[in-house]
């Protein structure tokens, strides 16, 4: 075994130790760790922010995008939203014992399917920072221990987080090793952690598609991930195109450089002369650069060829593609056959098309008349998100509590033997 295998796998066990304790422990043991682990994130700010500090001066010296440099920047109002966060998910009901069915066999046999921790979560991210506090509270809240891998990009940040939520595991009298950040970052980390089957229960990959397929192609556990965000807004004949721009520059603007910003406009021939020339103007005010089909070129002139790349791209940035459909056939087969099955909006007044639009996108979160951007456990009630799946098995949309569950059937009998 290699060092860095036995390093991590070490570290694992010892996670996989200190689950048990979180398993077991009350709701209010729980909950006052959530609570203690948001006080010490204030408490440390000036530390954690001059971590920061530290890897955004690597990652000017590297070059790295805006769009990156801003899933990694932290502030005072960012750091108090991640201690707001963990205080939500604290005040979020436990689903660690619920009883989902209960019923009686013919026989006297009671059955009972109860909620249980997953166990040992595996967490792979990149850049955000964030995503250290969210998953570690979220597994605290139902039960799980954590083992968390961040990028090298924000190294000193999430081990000074890290620290501070270490620091709430111990006020409330639980073992800090039930939620641990690898501290190195090296990329045989990926495969390590993939290849812990009877420690690790499942891997939760966070990130571009890069990282997600050297998770799934090396992991020996199973893997809940999406694999892209290439979200589309679809502005239908009928649809208010003033509510259509607003939710159009809320979706691509607001911060692009999230897997739940908008990447294709497709708008309906119908309205496109009238809302086109408009939305042009909007987005250059926005420095958004736009790459269009032909057609949405003749009524946006400074816009760009849109290759067909473009199409299947998640730019993660200030660029949008345009393209101009028939209707909502056109649509629906365009987002099948580019989309990721991520975040997807129909913007219209006609109630029946929204139904059809609804019922035939394949996607994890399909939206009418609001902006996709919606698509984040915080949004959703959730407190937070582990990540955001598109898979069909076990969770689907944004990961809180309930997905990080699994079941236990429990049988009671009265010395009843099968004949």
């Amino acid at each position: 075994m290699s060092d860095l295998l036995q390093r991590v796998t070490d570290i694992a066990r010892a996670a996989k130790k200190a689950s048990r304790a979180l398993a077991l422990a009350s709701t209010e043991t729980r909950d006052r760790a959530l609570r203690a682990a948001a006080q010490a994130l204030r408490t440390d700010a000036a530390f954690i922010l001059e971590a920061n500090g530290k890897d955004l001066a690597v990652a000017k010296a590297k070059g790295l995008t805006e769009a990156m440099t801003d899933r990694l920047r932290l502030d005072h109002a960012r750091l108090e939203d991640i201690a707001v966060a963990c205080e939500a998910v604290a005040k979020l009901p436990d689903p660690v014992g619920e009883i989902t069915e209960d019923w009686t066999r013919p026989n006297g046999l009671r059955i009972i399917r109860r909620r249980v921790p997953i166990g040992l979560v595996a967490i792979i991210f990149e850049s955000r920072p964030n995503v250290t506090v969210d998953a570690a509270a979220l597994c605290l809240k139902s039960g799980n221990g954590c083992v968390l891998r961040g990028g090298s990009e924000a190294i000193h940040t999430n081990l000074a987080l890290a620290k501070s939520f270490a620091t709430g595991l111990r006020a409330a009298g639980l073992p800090s090793a039930a939620v641990t950040l690898l501290p190195f970052t090296d990329r045989e980390a990926v495969p390590a952690l993939g290849s812990l089957r009877g420690i690790v229960d499942i891997i939760v990959p966070r990130g571009g598609p890069g990282l997600i397929e050297a998770v799934v192609n090396s992991a020996k556990v199973p893997v809940i991930k999406h694999d892209a965000g290439i979200c589309h807004v679809y502005v239908h004949a009928q649809a208010d195109l003033a509510m259509a721009q607003a939710i159009v520059l809320n979706a691509k603007c607001q911060r692009p450089s999230a897997c739940n910003a908008l990447e294709t406009l497709l708008v309906d021939q119908a309205v496109a002369a009238q809302f086109l020339p408009v939305m042009a103007s909007a987005l250059a005010e926005k420095k958004t650069e736009v790459r269009a089909c032909e057609k949405s070129r003749a009524l946006m002139p400074s816009a760009k060829v849109a290759t067909e790349q473009d199409f299947r791209t998640e730019h993660l940035g200030l660029i949008l593609n345009v393209k101009i459909v028939s209707g909502l056939e056109e649509a629906v087969t365009h987002i099948e056959g580019y989309g990721s099955h991520h975040s997807d909006a129909i913007i219209t007044a006609d109630e029946a098309a929204a139904r059809s639009f609804l019922a035939q996108i394949d996607s994890a979160c399909v939206y009418w008349n609001a902006s996709t951007r919606f698509t984040d456990g915080g949004e959703f009630g959730f407190g937070a998100e582990v990540g955001i799946s598109t898979d069909r098995l076990h969770a689907r949309g944004p990961m809180g509590i309930r997905e990080l569950t699994t079941w236990k059937f429990e049988i009671v009998g009265q010395g009843q033997v099968r004949g």
